[in-house]
């Protein structure tokens, strides 16, 4: 055993040989990179330490006969020794090292450790703590052996146990596997022929049920027990659909079935048809209806409700019943709802007495609880949905009031309509759930405002499709006649602004001290259309409903009107475009006719809104966005009108060969043909639109076209190059017959003396009448006469031609001379 001392710490080593029975132990110092330190060479300093190998001897004594008699043991075997850590400064060895030794390391450390290296350790010491390494290694030795032998053991009873199990698993593989297959395989076999054994069953258990609900019915047809005959039918038919719903049947078995169950089918119906002919004669002409549901409802009921001169007859006999019709002389139109209930309660009544006994039927066999109904109950399930609807369509509907105050009066048609049903509950006729009658009854709000928009909707259509020239006229003073209106209390608590009434009511004060004519915002006179004025009566009148309505149907009657006038302006532009295209009266009476709603449109809402249901009442209820539109249509209608006219102007003008060279004589026909023209074209249009437009309108349109045929006539003549004295007469000419036939054009009013104001007011209507009066001065006047007239740029002459213009003229209308250039050169 052997420490060292390597970087600081202290190691321990042994070497055990067992082959010859000698132990050596050695010692050497590492140096402190690792490597064995070289041996000192100064003898004199050099003290060999008692671990070294040359201090220690072989062990002998107690433990020396130890090594030599145990047996040899593999290095293999040998547990490995406790592995040390480094010493701490302190010196001290790791806790698992025997105590003894570990105490004589301590008290040798200082053997390296220390500065003096001349201490021996004591031969007591040194020999005991060889002592306790010994006894530790025996002990520990003496433990393993056992250990490792019964390990060995282990060792081989785990590889017995191990092949044992591969036979095991080589076996299970081989034969129980085997064995396994073959048992499932016979398993899912046994499985199918158990299912097709199954399903075989179940399809003869039908087929037996089958055979034998047809032989009970063939019994009770024999038997003329009807009931049970189609008992058994439906019996038969559910057994027939569970064989068809399988696969695997064979499909022309199912279709022998199949056949033979129609047959017994149409053979039940037959003999039920037969008793029925006995019990109930038809005096009703070949219908190909299939039922006799049906039947009824074409041939009785269906007549009572659309028919209102026909009344139900019953005559009792001895032994049958008759019911018949008879004519009576009736005024209605739509016979009252509560007739018509009397009529078809008295006919179902009649039936449910002598033809529908109270006979419970087995609906169908597919349910797990059964349901019986009877025949009346039957019969109603097949006729109610029709007959309501007949019921609704032409009775309920025409019962419907035509105005707001005639709804209390409806409350009867609602008593009327739930007497009527509860009536035929009694009778089983109707189920509880089937009150689609009393329903709409009951809604009949609903139907009133839907009713009244429909016809509002139809009758304002009918107007704008009318013809457009059937006019009346308007002035300031036309007013429409409103109903009265509800109080505002009854209606709507907003609160209504108070108009003061200290101004005349001719009169409106301004801020400035002026005033204002009560007339300002009047519409000026004019026709429109007696359609347009109707159509606007019932806006007025619609409205005026709607204040007294219900909220729901208030609401629905104001967007009803604005629905109206939506309608307007896409139908009447639409439905009128090739009239209004061609004939200039209709088209300045359709623009009369926007420019009239758009003016009542303004207050349209405002007249009416705190008389409205929420949210109308609160600002919703206006018409002031239609008010441009409406405008715009009325104006691009005429425009486009007059735009035509001034084409058709220019035209005629362009056939005046450019007014040049009159003094030819076909060139002034010519010219004087196309100036009378124009001239009889607006005079026609003074005519067709006389006492139609506004007065300002009227000369305004007018004025527009007479200057621009004048402006025309005037860019030709200053384009001319060359005027002849015989020229500038017959321009001359031509331009007086404009200047004394224009005014006469300006005729908006029917009276004569009423139209000389317009007529005197020309200028401003055609602003190139100036300055064609000036041209007609420049035709006869001398040059020194236009030079006065120019008055170096500040006389009416340069007041009406620029320059350039007066320039042109003066080169045209004189030769080349010496006073010329000088009047060119003073134009400037």
């Amino acid at each position: 055993m052997a420490v060292s001392i390597k970087g600081g710490a202290v190691q321990a080593a042994s070497a055990v040989s067992v082959g010859d029975g000698r132990r050596r132990t050695s010692t050497r110092a590492p140096t402190a990179s690792g490597q064995r330190r070289a041996p000192a060479r100064d003898p004199s300093r050099h003290n060999p330490s008692p671990w070294s190998s040359t201090g220690q001897r072989g062990f002998t004594g107690r433990t020396g006969s130890a090594f030599r008699t145990r047996p040899r043991v593999k290095a293999k075997d040998i547990a490995p020794l406790p592995q040390f850590n480094k010493i701490s400064p302190q010196g001290s060895l790791p806790p698992s090292f025997p105590p003894a030794l570990s105490r004589g390391a301590k008290e040798g450390a200082n053997l390296h450790t220390g500065s003096d290296r001349n201490l021996f350790i004591p031969a007591t010491l040194k020999a005991k703590t060889k002592g306790e390494v010994c006894n530790t290694i025996n002990k520990k030795y003496e433990e393993f052996i056992p250990s490792l032998k019964n390990g060995e053991d282990l060792v081989n009873q785990v590889v017995e146990i191990s092949m044992e199990i591969d036979v095991l698993k080589s076996q299970i593989e081989n034969e129980v596997q085997r064995d396994l297959r073959v048992a499932v395989t016979e398993f899912s076999e046994l499985k199918q022929q158990l299912e097709k054994s199954t399903v075989l069953l179940s399809v003869l258990t039908q087929l037996h049920e089958f055979d034998t609900a047809l032989e009970t019915h063939q019994q009770a047809l024999l038997e003329k027990n009807y009931t049970k005959s189609a008992e058994h039918l439906n019996k038969a038919q559910h057994n027939l659909n569970l064989l068809k719903s399988r696969k695997g049947v064979e499909l022309k078995m199912l279709q022998v079935l199949g056949t033979e169950l129609i047959v017994q089918k149409e053979k039940l119906l037959y003999h039920l048809g037969e008793e029925w002919k006995q019990l109930a004669v038809w005096n009703l002409p070949p219908s190909p209806a299939p039922t006799k549901g049906q039947i009824l409802l074409k041939y009785i009921l269906k007549p009572l409700v659309v028919e209102p001169s026909l009344d139900v007859e019953i005559e009792l006999r001895a032994n049958d019943a008759v019911l018949r019709f008879s004519a009576v002389k009736s005024k209605c139109e739509h016979e009252l709802p509560a007739k018509v209930y009397l009529k078809i309660t008295t006919v179902l009544e009649f039936l449910y007495q002598h033809l529908l006994p109270d006979i419970p039927l087995w609906v169908s066999v597919d349910r797990k609880e059964k349901q019986d109904i009877n025949l009346a109950e039957l019969l109603g399930g097949m006729i109610w949905e029709e007959l309501s609807e007949i019921i609704i369509k032409n009775c309920l509907v025409f019962s419907i009031p035509a105005n707001s105050s005639q709804l209390e009066l409806y409350e009867e048609v609602i008593k009327a309509t739930d007497k009527f049903e509860e009536k035929l509950k009694e009778m089983q006729f109707l189920q509880n759930h089937s009150t689609d009658l009393l329903k709409y009854a009951r809604n009949v709000n609903v139907h009133f405002a839907s009713k009244k928009c429909q016809d509002v909707i139809v009758t304002a259509r009918n107007l704008m499709t009318s013809e457009i020239h059937n006019t009346v006229q308007i002035s300031a003073d036309s007013r429409i006649s409103i109903p009265k209106l509800p109080s505002l209390g009854l209606v709507s608590k907003v609160k209504v602004p108070v108009i003061s009434n200290i101004v005349p009511r001719d009169m409106v004060t301004l801020g400035s001290g002026k005033q204002l004519s009560s007339r300002t915002m009047c519409l000026p006179t004019c026709r429109i259309s007696q359609s347009v004025q109707t159509l606007m009566e019932l806006a007025y009148q619609t409205l005026s409903e709607a204040t007294s309505a219900t909220p729901e149907c208030a609401v629905q009657l104001f967007y009803t009107v604005r629905n109206m006038f939506h309608l307007f302006y896409d139908v009447v532009p639409t439905y009128h475009k090739e009239t209004l295209q061609k004939l200039p009266q209709l088209a300045a009476i359709h623009h009369n006719n926007c420019m009239y709603i758009a003016h009542h449109l303004i207050t349209l809402g405002h007249q009416f809104q705190y008389r409205l249901p929420s949210p109308l009442c609160n600002g919703a209820a206006t018409f002031v966005d239609f008010v441009p539109s409406f405008r715009r249509l009325g104006t691009e209608c005429f425009l486009a009108q007059l735009r035509t006219q001034r084409d058709e102007l220019l035209e005629r003008l362009s056939t005046a060969r450019n007014l040049s060279s009159l003094e030819d004589a076909d060139n002034y026909s010519a010219a004087n043909k196309a100036v009378r023209q124009v001239i009889h074209q607006l005079k026609r249009l003074g005519k067709v639109w006389q006492d139609v437009l506004p007065v300002h309108i009227y000369c305004k349109a007018l004025g527009t076209l007479l200057n621009t045929a004048i402006t025309d006539i005037v860019n030709k003549i200053t384009m001319l190059e060359d005027i002849t004295s015989e020229s500038a007469d017959g321009l001359y000419a031509l331009c007086r017959t404009i200047l004394e036939e224009g005014p006469g054009i300006f005729q908006p009013l029917l009276e004569e003396s009423k139209n000389k104001t317009f007529q005197e007011e020309i200028p401003i209507y055609v602003p190139k009448w100036l300055k064609f009066q000036e041209l007609m001065m420049v035709l006869q006047a001398n040059l020194q006469e236009l030079l006065d007239r120019w008055t170096d740029g500040k006389g009416p002459f340069a007041a009406e031609f620029s320059p350039i213009e007066a320039k042109n003229l003066i080169r045209a209308l004189f030769q080349n001379t010496e006073r010329r250039a000088a009047a060119l050169a003073e134009i400037k």
